[in-house]
């Protein structure tokens, strides 16, 4: 006896389901294990104390210019605390420079144009620019609620000297073993 037409599309329909709810929930195993590994490799080795994972020496001058270091204010700190690598605050006393070092491909290390969008800052003037000493950044201008404008320039610079403007691309090369790390991210703010 012939099973009825519904009878079969019913079957094939629940099997289906069945097979695309599978292939999610091991999508989403996988997902979690990665994210796994990955807290594992920043976490550091068993016995390692986390001061050593966090501590880093910074530059003391930038561009010719004693740097003086600022405090990370508590929102960066609880940021820099999950960061695959250590962040510094620093300033020259004419602009503000964010270092980070990052020690492997993040999706955490984003354009600095989020942020300031994030926090309420209009976007202007966003464009690649070369300075004095022929280095290629990515700048902008914020300007929140009317207040002092500010210029704002980052880029980064992989372990061989490859430098990226482009926070996707780094990331794209990073993750394809195309750059090495460490990486020096630094954005540098300066009122206008």
């Amino acid at each position: 006896m012939s099973t009825p037409f519904f009878e079969r599309w019913f079957a094939n329909h629940f099997i289906n389901r069945i097979g695309h709810k599978s292939a999610f929930a091991l999508a989403m195993v996988l997902c979690v294990l990665w994210s796994v590994t990955a807290a594992v490799r920043v976490s550091g080795a068993p016995g390692e104390p986390v001061a050593a994972l966090t501590s880093h020496e910074w530059p003391s001058e930038w561009d010719g210019a004693a740097l003086r270091p600022l405090a990370l204010s508590e929102v960066e700190q609880r940021f820099a605390d999950r960061f695959p690598g250590a962040i510094g605050r620093m300033t020259d006393g004419r602009q503000t420079l964010v270092l980070r070092e990052v020690t492997q491909p993040t999706r955490m290390l984003h354009p600095a144009v989020d942020c300031y969008r994030a926090l309420g800052y209009r976007i202007e003037q966003a464009r690649l620019e070369r300075d004095a000493q022929e280095r290629m950044w990515r700048c902008f201008v914020a300007q929140r609620h009317g207040a002092q404008k500010i210029r704002v320039c980052e880029r980064i610079v992989d372990a061989q000297g490859t430098a990226f403007t482009d926070t996707s691309a780094w990331y794209w090369a990073a993750a394809s073993g195309q750059s090495h790390g460490p990486w020096q991210a630094v954005t540098v703010a300066r009122p206008i």
